[in-house]
């Protein structure tokens, strides 16, 4: 029982990992209520890349016991422990490959053109928006890290008629 216990620990420590998240459209607790520093660009380039997903060793650990237990279970006490050593080792593989894929996101590389000129590239998670040659964006600095929206539309400010 205790081993069943245990195995389903580490599963469930890897699927929790693995729900992390770098949305742009969704924003950190500790991100909210936190004034942050705007720059507006425009963008010169957007195109699809992938982030590598993480090998934080969970899934290592988590495959490890599971292929350890499974392989202890065969045959006698010798072939038992000698299959249990092999279960682990290829467990831990494949537990380190399942992290790594399931961490794995889609992103976007969005170059863009500051109003001093200076250009910046910033990877961020695809969204629900689309960037295009030519169209305004706000870069949002918070906490060091920085992602691209669309720049609000701006309406002019109705002219003073100079009437009291």
């Amino acid at each position: 029982m205790s081993k069943l216990f245990t195995v389903l620990t580490l599963v469930t420590a890897v699927a929790l990992s693995a729900c992390s998240t770098t949305n742009p459209d969704v924003v950190k607790r500790g991100d909210a209520q936190r004034m942050s520093q705007l720059q507006d660009a425009t963008v010169l380039s957007s195109r699809p890349v992938t982030v590598d997903g993480s090998q934080s060793g969970v899934g290592a650990v988590a495959g490890g016991v599971t292929g350890a237990i499974a392989g202890s279970s065969v045959g006698g006490r010798r072939e038992g422990q000698i299959v249990g050593v092999l279960g682990a080792v290829a467990g831990a593989v494949i537990g380190n490959a399942i992290e790594r894929a399931a961490t794995q996101e889609d992103a976007l590389e969005i170059i863009v053109q500051l109003r001093n000129g200076e250009r910046r590239s910033i990877v961020q998670a695809k969204g629900n928006e689309t960037f295009n040659s030519g169209d305004p964006v706000v870069l949002v600095t918070t906490g060091g890290k920085t992602r691209v929206t669309r720049a609000p539309a701006v309406t002019p400010a109705p002219a003073a008629t100079g009437k009291s």
